[in-house]
């Protein structure tokens, strides 16, 4: 959470998290497409030459009043490609809450539980835990005919029983209600928390 003072904001900061191709870049895509633009900023795309998302995506988003402040909202990815670990890292700073998009394909488990843990290795290294940040689960590709059975998804990717949504991130199937429930999950978070007080022009927290 980062507090500008000057301009009485609080912004916050979402990652989109998972495996390389499971849908984050095609999730934010949507959620941009479907926003008021009066709503949000410029959309931000890096690709590398295999036209894969390299560094992140970038969406800011208000609404009304947290804390009697103005709140805005940053949505970021993060490339999947287990080589991009760092840059993983990088992004993950600050991070406020998370949305784990898995791949519902069968032959795709070992990749998002290679994510979940690098996730959870990289919060950890912040002195988080997946169990007790705010995150959501956005299971994708569920109407691929190839899909793991809901139940198998639910035991190996969820064991900290987090809000879960099934999605369609090509139809936005899914999409919006994972945003909606990350953002009330971190907005009732940040509001049970004391007011912070100011100490300098621009403040994080």
């Amino acid at each position: 959470m980062f507090i500008n003072w000057a301009t009485n904001e609080i912004t916050l900061k979402i990652v989109y998290y998972g495996p390389g191709l499971g849908g984050k870049t095609t999730s934010l895509q949507h959620i941009y497409r479907h926003l008021d633009p009066s709503l949000r900023g410029n959309l931000v795309t890096l690709n590398t030459r295999e036209d894969r998302t390299l560094f992140f995506d970038f969406l800011q988003l208000d609404f009304g009043k947290i804390l009697h402040r103005r709140p805005r909202f940053n949505l970021y990815t993060v490339p999947g490609q287990v080589y991009y670990s760092e840059s993983r890292r990088i992004i993950l700073s600050g991070v406020d809450g998370i949305v784990f998009v898995a791949d519902a394909q069968k032959e795709r488990m070992d990749d998002n539980l290679e994510s979940l843990l690098d996730l959870e290795n990289n919060l950890i290294g912040m002195g988080k835990t997946l169990q007790h940040f705010p995150w959501v689960l956005q299971i994708n590709k569920v109407d691929l005919p190839n899909r793991e059975h809901p139940k198998i998804l639910r035991q190996k990717l969820n064991y900290f029983q987090v809000p879960q949504i099934e999605s369609i991130a090509t139809k936005g199937t899914g999409v919006m209600q994972a945003l909606k429930l990350i953002l009330s999950i971190v907005v009732k978070k940040i509001q049970a928390q004391p007011q912070p007080q100011q100490e300098a022009k621009r403040t994080y927290v």
